[in-house]
């Protein structure tokens, strides 16, 4: 008989510690809880941004699409961008132009489509290409054989400085309108009208 109260006291000792649970007080759990949200690296700014620039000019729908570069502190025309040599007008990729309609651009057709906008920057004058190779690094492959449009503007120097690159597309009638090119202290513009 004592053997079979040491069992059921051994029995009932088992059971009462399986139905015990324990309980945790709500600061300790939390100190000891891990939390899975990642911290967020800052993402490191875009030197040349890229934009485009479009207006509606009549039927011409006029777009224009580049990679922004600023000035930060630095000689841009005769220094960054040296003179007399080709620029795709922009950072990265070339600059590109594109219409749905022709436009005449001193006094020469440009026909609808997509061109790469390239400069030869200067000291007076500055050389303004439309070419048919838009789909380019740079100016790596650019070639004057390949200028649908090639004309001299004369830049406007401003004391003021356009610290990023900007392009603007502006309508002056129903048929006509301006492109412009703005940055440092040069702005450089020509006019079009639809053809």
């Amino acid at each position: 008989m004592k053997k079979l109260v040491i069992v059921l006291v051994l029995i009932t000792t088992i059971f009462s510690c399986k139905n015990e649970t324990k309980k945790t007080d709500n600061n300790e759990h939390k100190s000891h809880s891990t939390k899975s949200v990642k911290e967020k690296t800052p993402k490191k700014k875009v030197l040349s941004p890229h934009q485009s620039t479009m207006a509606m000019v009549g039927d011409a729908h006029i777009h224009i699409d580049y990679s922004s570069p600023g000035v930060r502190g630095r000689i841009i025309f005769g220094g960054l961008v040296g003179y007399d040599n080709v620029w795709q007008a922009g950072a990265h990729n070339a600059t590109w132009i594109e219409t749905n309609e022709d436009l005449l651009i001193n006094n020469e057709v440009l026909p609808k489509g997509k061109y790469g906008f390239f400069t030869i920057p200067s000291k007076g004058d500055w050389t303004v290409m439309i070419n048919k190779n838009w789909d380019q690094h740079g100016k790596d492959e650019y070639d004057e054989n390949d200028d649908v449009i090639r004309f001299k503007v004369t830049p406007k120097i401003s004391e003021d400085i356009q610290e990023h690159l900007e392009y603007k597309v502006s309508k002056t009638s129903e048929n006509s309108g301006t492109i412009n090119m703005k940055w440092e202290k040069v702005n450089v513009e020509f006019p079009f009208t639809i053809n």
